[in-house]
């Protein structure tokens, strides 16, 4: 196993290791130690069947099951599938997911701990792999913040939901309406604007564009202009880990400590097909 760290302040590759072994424990916490520190890694190579790809990701704990059920992979609820494809005029997964800086399942009281991304075909066109993702670092953006500013973040108290957030993606029709059903088991939540990661205490700036969309207690023509401020500190460019997919590449990132945005470069017939897992949140409110 060979371990090379990205120059941005998050991201790292691993090379050298088949996740379709079982993973002896040294190894475990040798990975584990470094996704704490680094916040995303991709294991190059990996060639997973549904059920390696839970395996692996159980070893970080249980997994969610997304409210999206209409685009979980038959057979394997664990799994949700991201995939511009068509099958009979119908998306097979989310199409449009991520195209805006989020943090994945903040809107949950216990937000998730990790994703992992399995790279199952990629878009390419002229030799060149379209649909990179970025990622951002929410402690680089705490530890970054005018002192001041921090100051006053420390009492706000940040409200998230995915309802409007799924209604806005839905106004394209490639989703399909959640029931009523679906949408109670997503209601806003708070969460304090800096919060300490729920496993190593590291502080982090915890807002983000996709679903922070107010501020407890602060009038929305005061709340939205720092919303923003924040948003665009977190994704200043030199903050950001860019990663440029391969077939085979297993990408997981921690969803406390980093957030990250898809870039929808590529349209049909390039095709796009990942798996998703994701493991729940550890924090305890």
């Amino acid at each position: 196993m060979e371990i090379k760290n990205s120059s941005a302040p998050l991201g790292a590759e691993i090379t050298g290791l088949d996740l379709a072994q079982p993973v002896d424990d040294a190894t475990f916490q040798t990975i584990e130690n470094l996704f704490h520190e680094r916040g995303v890694i991709v294991f190059r190579g990996q060639n997973l069947t549904e059920e390696e790809q839970i395996r692996f990701s159980r070893r970080f704990g249980d997994l969610e099951i997304h409210v999206a059920t209409q685009c979980l992979r038959p057979g394997y609820p664990e799994i949700l599938v991201v995939s511009n494809i068509l099958e009979g005029g119908k998306p097979i997964g989310l199409a449009d997911a991520g195209q805006y800086w989020h943090s994945d399942l903040s809107y949950l009281r216990n937000p998730s701990r990790c994703s992992l991304l399995l790279a199952r075909e990629v878009p390419e066109a002229g030799g060149r792999v379209l649909g990179e993702t970025l990622f951002a670092s929410a402690a680089y953006a705490y530890d970054t913040l005018d002192p001041d500013l921090r100051a006053k973040l420390q009492p706000l108290v940040a409200v998230h939901g995915y309802s409007y957030r799924y209604q806005l993606q839905n106004a394209a029709g490639l989703r399909g309406a959640l029931s009523q059903d679906q949408l109670k088991t997503v209601p806003d939540v708070r969460h304090p604007v800096l919060c300490r990661h729920p496993i190593t205490g590291r502080n982090v700036l915890f807002v983000n564009e996709g679903f922070t969309h107010s501020l407890e207690g602060v009038a929305p023509e005061e709340a939205q202009p720092l919303l923003q401020q924040l948003f665009d500190h977190i994704t200043r460019p030199e903050a950001l880990y860019e990663h440029h997919w391969r077939v085979g590449d297993l990408l997981m990132w921690d969803n406390w400590l980093v957030q990250h945005r898809a870039i929808r470069n590529y349209e049909l017939p390039l095709r796009r097909l990942m798996h998703r897992t994701t493991v729940a949140g550890v924090l305890k409110q």
